[in-house]
This record gives C-alpha cells, sequence and structure tokens, in this order.
C-alpha cells in the first residue's frame, strides 16, 4: 500500500487558502523546524533530539508515502499522514478488510495556529481519504491531556470511540489517559448534507 495516497490523487490539492502536496526530502528541513518545538514534540509519537535522527526517519520511503505538507502562500506550515490499513476481519472475509481504513495524524506550526488552517487541512485530508482513495473508515488517536488535537477531531465530524485510562506511556515516564475517534464515509455524507457545524 505505500504509495497508494499519492498515486491515486491529482496534486497539488488546494482548499481556500491552503496548498497540500505529497512530501519530498527537501521538505526535511522546513518539517523539522517546528516539529523539534518542546510544544509540539511533547505530543509527538517519535521525538528526535537531532536534525540527523530526525532525517532517518522523514526521509524513509514509506513515511514520505503517507506525508502530505501544508502550504500557506508557497511556504510549509505543517504536515499530515495518512496510513492506509487493513480493518479487522474475521479470516474468511480478511481479503474484504485489506486497505479500507486509514489512520489520520497531523502538525502544524505554532506559528500558524488559531487560524482554523489546521482543520482546513485535515477535512481535505478526510475528503481524500474517502473521494479519492475510498475508505470506509479513518481513525485518529491523541493522549487525552492533548486537548487541541482532540477538539480538532470533533470539529471535523469525527466520533468519539474510546477513552483509555493511564494506558499510553509518554516519555516523560507517566502513563497517560488516550483519546481514539473515527468517521465512517456514509457518516461523512451525512454531516455533509447536514452543512456545517455553526462557528466551524
Amino acid at each position: 500500500m505505500t504509495g497508494r495516497l499519492h498515486e491515486a490523487v491529482s496534486w497539488p490539492v488546494r482548499t481556500a487558502r491552503l496548498t497540500l502536496r505529497p512530501a519530498v526530502a527537501d521538505d526535511l528541513a522546513a518539517t523539522w523546524e517546528y516539529r523539534r518545538l518542546p510544544e509540539v514534540s511533547r505530543w509527538l509519537a517519535r521525538a528526535p533530539a537531532r536534525s540527523e535522527e530526525y532525517g532517518e526517519h522523514f526521509l524513509d520511503p514509506d513515511t514520505l508515502a503517507r506525508t502530505v505538507v501544508v502550504e500557506l502562500q508557497g511556504a510549509v506550515i505543517g504536515d499530515l499522514m495518512l496510513r492506509v490499513e487493513d480493518a479487522w476481519a474475521q479470516a474468511e472475509v480478511a481479503d474484504r478488510a485489506r486497505g479500507t481504513q486509514a489512520e489520520l495524524g497531523w502538525v502544524l506550526h505554532p506559528e500558524h495556529a488559531g487560524h482554523g488552517y489546521a482543520t482546513e487541512a485535515v477535512r481535505a485530508l478526510i475528503d481524500l481519504a474517502f473521494d479519492d482513495l475510498g475508505l470506509r473508515r479513518v481513525t485518529a488517536g491523541c493522549f487525552a491531556a492533548n486537548e487541541p488535537s482532540w477538539r480538532l477531531m470533533e470539529r471535523v465530524s469525527m466520533r468519539r470511540e474510546t477513552v483509555t485510562v493511564r494506558e499510553s506511556l509518554h516519555r516523560s515516564g507517566e502513563w497517560l489517559d488516550g483519546m481514539g475517534y473515527a468517521l465512517l464515509a456514509d457518516e461523512r455524507r451525512s454531516t455533509d448534507a447536514a452543512g456545517p457545524a455553526p462557528g466551524t
């Protein structure tokens, strides 16, 4: 499934204010600029201490294949992840569950927070998942203490499915609560028909 995202979409994707495009090796420095910030890295699954270590991960072909950068007037202000996955299935129907869902992720430079850019970008990513890739379900998760992230999931109409208690080990050594959200393609269609929620 590596490369499926980049091959199935007509790039670049433009929203009202942003441009989304596949990540390339030259995006290494721009993404490291904000991913290394303590207020960002504290919530990330991987927080390399050095740019060389970050580069090894970012330049991995599998990482590039699932990464989309977010540009504002030509400058990279964030990045998104869309990792296509198999849904759980019983053995007899496992072939029908292959590549039917995706995990989403996002990071935005703090200098650009508070303007709705992350919401705009993630809504576009969800559209790509359902309309371009034909997936049936998308998921996302975060530490419960990362309130901006789960509030974003709710703004884009994702449904809270799980709250786990001290289930995730943070690099600080503390076990933290987690949250899991999801959205089905047919749920997205029904929310689209109803129109955007007030204030979003």
